[in-house]
């Protein structure tokens, strides 16, 4: 009788490790076949599609409500959605050329270049953020755009001396470096929405007049700094086991399925999730904050 439960127990045993062993030959056979890897990337490509054609109708619907304020940062923030999201949809339609395209610094400027638009993007907000609170504790806010200008600068600086070098010695550990200095980069801009989306998080509840205005502003503010912290925060992690694990290789052709929900989390589920939240049109006149970008 002690061998029946011993004989169920090997049967479940081997039961699991065939499903895990079906479960690892789909994915190898997912990840090998140029058809799915099509499949993949074109839904890559029209799902960023529609991000940047909901940040253009956006834009579009703000400048026709309120088009005496010139560029604004709620105006420049959906243009630039608009913008990496539609690099990016034209990135994974023409995938499998990229990764042909010679010398290889191009390919990697063509994948990399997005995503320091991104943080670009995401920065805006919170530099819009970070007026708003220096505002209303009635702090001086002179330096925040010069601020903003100058890291942004750095960034950029930094990533082209980095891809400069790459292509004049293609060597691993310059790839290496390069993907640990994004990795960097995103643990800034979580870290930047954390304090300051946090600040003015607080600051808000600590508001004494309660309305369903109040209320709105502190569930919008809460939400999108929730969904960009934690999106920087996961680009961050697989930077870091990117440079590091070949089996985590974004910028391969082979690894569609990683590359899908990789993008799916940092870039296209919260740029769509954020649009949504900050949907809300400016009132048509009377509101300093929706003041031109000099």
């Amino acid at each position: 009788m002690r061998g029946l439960p011993m004989a169920v127990e090997a049967a479940a045993a081997a039961s699991s490790a065939s499903a895990l062993g079906g479960a690892v030959d789909w994915w190898r056979d997912v990840n090998e076949s140029t058809l799915w890897q099509d499949r993949i990337f074109h839904a890559l490509a029209v799902l960023y599609g529609f991000v940047s054609a909901v940040a253009l109708v956006q834009l579009v619907r703000i400048e026709c409500r309120v088009p005496e304020y010139g560029w604004t940062t709620q105006k420049v923030f959906h243009f630039l959605n608009f913008l990496v999201n539609g690099v990016r949809s034209v990135v994974f339609v023409l995938r499998p050329d990229v990764q042909l395209l010679q010398p290889e610094i191009i390919q990697h400027v063509l994948l990399d270049m997005p995503g320091l638009a991104f943080f670009t993007t995401y920065a805006l907000l919170v530099l819009f953020w970070a007026e708003i609170y220096y505002q209303a504790r009635a702090m001086s806010t002179d330096g925040l755009r010069p601020t903003f200008y100058w890291i942004n600068g750095v960034v950029y600086a930094i990533q082209i001396i980095l891809w400069l070098v790459l292509w004049w010695k293609p060597v691993r550990i310059m790839v290496i470096i390069s993907k640990m200095f994004f990795a960097g980069v995103s643990l800034f801009a979580a870290l930047g929405f954390l304090l300051y989306g946090g600040r003015l998080f607080l600051m808000l509840q600590r508001f004494p007049v309660e309305s369903k205005g109040r209320r709105k502003k502190l569930q919008e503010v809460g939400y999108v700094t929730t969904i960009c912290f934690s999106c920087f925060l996961i680009r961050c992690v697989m930077m870091c086991l990117n440079a590091f694990d070949k089996a985590l290789d974004l910028d391969v052709l082979n690894h569609p399925i990683l590359n899908f929900f990789y993008f799916l989390l940092v870039e296209i589920v919260p740029s769509a999730l954020v649009l949504f939240i900050l949907r809300k049109l400016p009132p048509k006149r009377g509101i300093t904050q929706y003041h031109p970008i000099h």
